[in-house]
């Protein structure tokens, strides 16, 4: 019994809608030119990639489509507390809506989380990507460092959707060392 309150106390807490607006998706994403590979340069420190003495770097997102229409995500990163040791995991990805900005992620068959597109550059160089929760941020780019203008671009976007810029952090890509791109928070 009280095994079942403690349950039904923690789902209500997870499906508790965040502050503010819904998040606001892109109209649209064209998966075929979304896949390929994505280098994390900023993110909302969370445990999967901050947790426990993490300190996640050299993060890097592949995408590939599967012959059944999902998409496998094979995240690669480089734990710094840790030596630089090689962190790998793969997830499978699916569409949730026509937009094809709403993906479903989940994570060993058993885990999945909603990420959402909330920015993307016309030409597909940067992404902003998060969860309805804003609990998850992440900036993409197609390459190690984003420049500076479209770095400030994408923290706006981030901003605008109730997203707290200052707390976003750069992550560093060794590819990128001479051009890590450090830009003041917007407000």
């Amino acid at each position: 019994m009280v095994a079942d309150i403690l349950v039904a106390a923690v789902n209500a807490l997870r499906r508790r809608s965040p502050p503010g607006p819904p998040l606001m998706t892109v109209p649209s994403v064209d998966l075929t030119r979304y896949l390929g590979r994505w280098y994390e340069v900023g993110r909302l420190p969370n445990p999967e990639q901050d947790g426990n003495g993490r300190r996640c770097v050299d993060v890097v997102a592949t995408y590939t489509a599967r012959p059944d229409g999902t998409v496998t995500v094979h995240n690669t990163a480089r734990d710094a507390a840790a030596g630089l040791r090689r962190r790998s995991v793969r997830a499978r990805a699916r569409a949730v809506d026509d937009s094809g900005a709403r993906l479903r992620v989940v994570f060993f068959g058993l885990f999945g989380g909603d990420y959402w597109v909330l920015g993307l550059d016309e030409a597909y160089r940067w992404a902003v990507v998060g969860t309805p929760s804003r609990r998850r941020l992440w900036l993409l780019s197609r390459t190690p460092a984003l420049p500076p203008d479209d770095y400030a671009r994408a923290l706006s976007i981030a901003a605008a959707q109730g997203y707290d810029p200052a707390r976003i952090v750069p992550t560093l890509q060794s590819a990128a060392q001479d051009s890590i791109v450090r830009v003041p928070a917007v407000t």
